[in-house]
């Protein structure tokens, strides 16, 4: 069975990531179709104004399109934000969503694992389904714990190893790829069930939540716009949403389908 393509260090530096179109339209996909659970940048602004005060200095680590750092900014009004990614081609989506919003933040280039950052200069850092990238994500919160000052909070976050569990069937049913149900979790680096242990290597903990999220893709082009972009299966041909669509409707039964995910927050501080 091939290794977890979320710690392959070519793909994510690659295909993954090179531009934000890949991502951005796996989002959109997962937020169309999402029936319940809360808003996750939500659920992030609402842990950081529990422990945050107003003039403070925080980090949105691996931020991808700038979700999260948008929530940030207009929720917390932080005296400064940064937005830390080690894609070139995300920070540059960030940068212009947060200039459209007239949000004031910068922006850094940098490995997760080597911030280029002083010691305590944050009051409050989030690392949102980044973590799981990482094949050591301890090293990464102790990273990001030496940022902190002391008594600044980060906020972690994750999904469960079985997340989109059920699209594996529908993948291996269709034969788009026989060895679906038996691939590797994408988040096994760094997932709900070790989320606290690994977040208590450097930090205290001072509250973990689970939230289940659950998806209904209507049709067979919705849940082929989520398949043609996720990086788990090797699916065959692969020639694009169209004639992946036209596969699924051939070979499964009718839509809707339906599938979950458990998303986890661990809200930790620096001693």
């Amino acid at each position: 069975m091939s290794a977890n393509p979320f710690l392959d260090s070519a793909l994510v530096h690659g295909d993954l990531y090179r531009t934000g179109e890949r991502l951005a339209e796996r989002t959109r996909a997962l937020r169309e179709a999402k029936v319940a659970g809360r808003d996750v940048a939500e659920v992030i602004a609402d842990l950081l104004a529990r422990r945050t005060l107003p003039g403070a200095v925080v980090l949105d680590i691996g931020c991808g399109r700038g979700t999260s750092t948008l929530r940030i900014a207009a929720r917390l009004r932080p005296r400064r934000l940064i937005a830390v990614d080690a894609s070139a081609a995300l920070l540059d989506t960030v940068r212009a969503r947060l200039a459209e919003a007239g949000a004031v933040g910068s922006v850094i280039c940098a490995d997760f694992h080597h911030l280029p950052l002083l010691r305590a200069v944050a009051d409050a850092a989030v690392a949102a389904f980044c973590l799981y990238h990482s094949p050591t994500p301890a090293a990464a919160v102790a990273e990001i714990a030496r940022c902190l000052r002391p008594g600044g909070v980060a906020v972690l976050v994750t999904k469960s190893l079985d997340s989109y569990a059920e699209l594996d069937q529908l993948v291996q049913a269709a034969d788009l790829d026989p060895d679906a149900a038996r691939r590797p979790s994408l988040y096994g680096s760094f997932h709900s069930g070790n989320l606290l242990d690994i977040a208590a290597s450097h930090l205290a903990v001072l509250d973990v939540l689970h939230e289940q999220h659950v998806f209904e893709f209507a049709g067979v082009t919705q849940l082929a716009r989520y398949l043609a972009t996720t990086p788990k299966y090797r699916i065959r041909p692969a020639d694009g949403p169209a004639d992946l669509a036209t596969i699924l409707r051939e070979r499964l039964p009718a839509p809707p389908y339906l599938t979950q995910s458990t998303v986890s927050y661990a809200l930790a501080a620096r001693l």
